[in-house]
């Protein structure tokens, strides 16, 4: 691959993650601080995610494999994207914010599917290995935007608003950017029939035939709920307890998620695909106790073990979920399949998780805060329950990991 090709692609993927990592921590500590918002509109703020994921679909299944290069579609979502970002930021309360959000959710998360395509169009034989060295700029972007937030230190100085404002920059910034990127044409004929069957990948749920994999599907969804929790309180509940910094420290959890990526590929290929899913699951219930009974004082390293734990929660489970979905399907299905599996966790999963998340948050309202130890417990239990069904349903089974 050439050098100018690497480093347009690496640009894009760290504005990428940045846009996304520089508000999406911290909203929930900006909407509870800012406009006293209650666990419920936090959850509805929250699950603009998950409604973004649902739609997303649609976008690129009608617009940009059909009628667009995926370059061009890019940019035109993050230039809007900027405007409802900065509206965002400027809102006066919950009831005008939340339009601006849900509007820029459902513009941005078609972009992470978009990206990719734009990285893959350049990307063919020996250079697909190049793929991860370029995705890894989206965490060090994700990475980044948590930093200056520490930097700017607008947790602690109630500035969270500008963390909207700065993602707006940068969505402005990889809008223009996108214009002088590699050219991805469509990849579908526009004069092609295409039905809501093709576009949701639904040729896929033969997959879930397979009883192994429905297995996995089912448990997929249910671990999305208690995962919930973890994006939608965890910045507010680390600011609740006095952790300094907050934002900064979550950043924690990227580094080792990059190091736990490097260590899946000879996990998986010595344990298999059950024992590397289980771990990730287990790390969901260990999280979930260190935050319960850790403290901003003494107890302090449970709260940073806990996030430093975000590496083998989200890499032996969703990775290796991803990989395991793209082994079943097979050449046929391998893109639907992926979308199909995003659209259960990412939407469904999620979406119910947003939403059960503020119901506990709001059962659990004391003396002005949160009696958090009862909120984490709950997303505890529930990911081992979910880790006991997989465990006993789930027949292990070694699955081939291309290097």
């Amino acid at each position: 691959m050439k050098a100018k090709t690497f480093t347009q692609l690496s640009i894009m993927m760290f504005l990428e993650f940045f846009i996304w990592g520089a508000w999406f921590v911290t909203m929930g500590t900006f909407l509870a601080n800012t406009f006293s918002a209650k666990g419920s509109q936090l959850a509805m703020a929250y699950e603009t995610q998950s409604l973004g994921a649902i739609i997303a679909p649609f976008i690129i299944g009608l617009i940009a494999d059909r009628y667009f290069n995926a370059e061009r579609i890019l940019g035109v979502l993050h230039i809007s994207g900027a405007v409802l970002l900065y509206l965002a930021g400027t809102a006066s309360d919950f009831t005008s914010f939340y339009p601006y959000i849900l509007g820029y959710m459902i513009l941005y998360m078609p972009t992470l599917a978009l990206v990719n395509s734009v990285a893959f169009n350049q990307l063919a034989g020996d250079n697909k290995k190049a793929f991860a060295w370029i995705r890894v700029f989206g965490t060090v972007g994700w990475i980044i935007a948590g930093k200056l937030i520490g930097i700017f230190d607008w947790e602690a100085t109630n500035g969270l608003q500008n963390t909207f404002l700065m993602a707006g920059g940068a969505a402005a910034l990889l809008g223009l950017f996108s214009f002088t990127l590699p050219k991805t044409p469509p990849t579908v004929d526009k004069s092609e029939k295409v039905s809501v069957r093709d576009i949701l990948g639904l040729d896929a749920f033969g997959m879930l035939k397979d009883r192994k994999y429905l297995m996995f599907f089912i448990a997929s969804i249910l671990i999305c709920i208690p995962l919930a929790f973890y994006y939608q309180h965890a910045n507010q509940f680390l600011n609740e307890v006095g952790m300094e910094k907050a934002a900064d420290r979550m950043t924690y959890g990227q580094v080792s998620e990059v190091l736990f990526m490097l260590l899946l590929p000879l996990f998986l290929k010595k344990y298999g695909i059950k024992l590397t899913l289980l771990v990730g699951m287990v790390a969901w219930v260990v999280r979930y106790l260190l935050f319960a009974y850790g403290d901003a004082g003494e107890e302090t390293w449970m709260l940073i073990f806990g996030i430093i734990l975000h590496g083998i929660c989200y890499d032996f489970f969703f990775v290796s979920g991803q990989i395991y979905t793209d082994y079943k399907a097979g050449e046929k299905f391998k893109s639907s399949a992926q979308g199909l599996i995003t659209l259960a966790t990412y939407g469904l999963g999620m979406l119910i998780g947003f939403r059960l998340a503020g119901y506990i948050t709001d059962s659990n309202i004391i003396n002005g805060g949160h009696d958090w130890n009862s909120i984490w417990i709950f997303p505890a239990i529930f990911a081992a329950v979910v880790f006991v069904i997989f465990l006993v349903g789930f027949k292990n089974e070694k699955i081939e990991v291309k290097e």
